[in-house]
């Protein structure tokens, strides 16, 4: 926030912007690299492969898991496949 609050020059303040999503996104690509098609048992006794990781607005990372409806945030992963 500081940084955003000494961007006195748009320019500036969009290239904060642009640098901040862009991590995001880094991390948002390797989460589902290192996700996506590994067998996981969640919190709740749901288990199966997960399907797919998805980016939520109001809660972060979220996974689907093959054979079940519903998306589960990334923290309820109780065991992950080596």
């Amino acid at each position: 926030m500081a940084l955003l609050r000494r961007a006195h020059q748009p320019e500036a303040a969009l290239q904060l912007v642009k640098h901040r999503a862009t991590a995001i996104l880094r991390e948002y690509v390797q989460a589902e690299a290192e996700l996506v098609g590994r067998a996981a048992v969640l919190t709740d006794g749901t288990a199966g492969t997960v399907e797919g990781v998805f980016l939520d607005d109001s809660h972060g990372l979220r996974i689907s898991i093959t054979g079940h409806v519903g998306k589960w945030p990334i923290s309820t992963i109780k065991m992950l496949q080596p």
